[in-house]
């Protein structure tokens, strides 16, 4: 149910409008948002009711899609484990797709639901996993599961990995607090029914 209902893309205001195009040119890689794509409008028009906030969280967020230290592969495994732990299921539709660009087969991305422990997972994927796991459960990364991601990644990619689960963690749970609801284009996209 829609808590917080998405203003449509004709109401929100002209620097939130440029701020929108130039936000998700730069998420497409400096070219424009594929024409036949509503995906992401009503996220959008949802954050359109507050653009204060709205021009201060996106370039931030931005930094996990375009900045980050870790590969796509790696960001998404991350953000697709939050996505299911949080039950979110417009972040997890929205990510099936982003993930699929980033390499992820729709075998993997089926596997992330179930968790580091399914076979076929890298060693440094399972624990990218096992580090989502905890931070859900506990607030923290475990000493040996931080041991082994220390082996693995650098400084930057260590905040990388804690930042990344702790923003679409948050984000998932204004998704599912506000009761955004999936564009029919990302439906076909939605988890299954736990």
């Amino acid at each position: 149910m829609e808590r917080i209902p998405p203003l449509n893309p004709g109401d929100w205001p002209p620097e939130l409008r440029k701020f929108f195009a130039d936000f998700r040119s730069r998420v497409h890689h400096g070219g424009p948002a594929p024409e036949n794509t509503r995906s992401g409008v009503n996220l959008l028009g949802t954050l359109a009711r507050y653009p204060g906030f709205t021009m201060a969280f996106l370039p931030f967020n931005g930094h996990f899609l375009y900045d980050s230290k870790l590969t796509g592969r790696q960001r998404e495994i991350l953000i697709l484990r939050v996505a299911h732990l949080w039950d979110s299921e417009y972040e997890w539709a929205q990510h099936v797709v982003l993930g699929g660009n980033a390499g992820l087969t729709g075998e993997e991305i089926a596997r992330i639901a179930a968790g580091p422990e399914a076979p076929g997972w890298s060693p440094e994927e399972a624990v990218l996993l096992r580090a989502a796991g905890e931070l859900h459960r506990t607030g923290v990364v475990g000493d040996d599961t931080w041991q082994v991601l220390a082996e693995r990644f650098d400084s930057q990619q260590l905040m990388d990995i804690v930042f990344t689960v702790g923003t679409y963690a948050m984000l998932a749970m204004a998704l599912r607090s506000f009761g955004v609801r999936p564009e029919p284009d990302l439906e076909p996209y939605l988890p299954a029914p736990r």
